[in-house]
């Protein structure tokens, strides 16, 4: 195979953190004007997460210079910046900066996870066995949801990471 037919083959499976894939992420912060934006976590087993965690990250800071000018539909875009970007914790267990009661969800996010039927389990599956293809893996993200949701007294929580410290309005509402 050339190489250029094994460049643009392998291109889909990897991405880059680079002006183009900003741009088209700043499109789209632009468009939706999020307040608050969930991204990958900052690192994690898939090299991909941690880069897609940057390229969140810049996307939603550039998305609020007015240099950067951008179009939806032929429309000139205005800027706007999410007032927060808050990384959740995947695969590789990293100390969360806050956490989230997600009790009343749990079995919810279980469900919307087992659709990603590729990658999680799935009893017909035909994929290789991965790290968070096995049945286990739901057990192992319940235990560690409950161990997060001890330290803020409910039976499970999720933790988040941020790059920029949060603010608060009120300290008697923080657990």
């Amino acid at each position: 195979m050339e190489f250029r037919e094994r460049k643009l083959k392998i291109s889909r499976w990897f991405f880059e953190v680079n002006q183009e894939n900003k741009l088209k992420l700043i499109e789209q912060i632009r468009r939706f004007k999020p307040d608050i934006v969930l991204a990958n976590s900052l690192s994690d087993r898939h090299p991909d997460h941690g880069r897609s965690s940057l390229l969140e990250a810049d996307a939603c800071f550039l998305a609020g210079l007015s240099k950067i000018e951008t179009t939806w539909e032929g429309v000139k875009q205005e800027p706007w910046r999410p007032k927060a970007v808050y990384h959740y914790i995947q695969d590789i267990h990293l100390k969360p900066d806050f956490v989230v009661d997600i009790t009343p969800f749990v079995e919810r996010k279980i469900e919307a996870l087992k659709a990603y039927k590729t990658q999680f389990y799935s009893a017909d599956s035909k994929e290789p066995v991965t790290p968070i293809s096995g049945s286990e893996f739901f057990d192992f993200l319940k235990g560690r949801w409950m161990d997060y949701g001890r330290s803020i007294g409910v039976l499970y929580a999720e933790g988040f990471n941020v790059r920029r410290p949060m603010g608060v309005e009120d300290l008697t509402q923080i657990r």
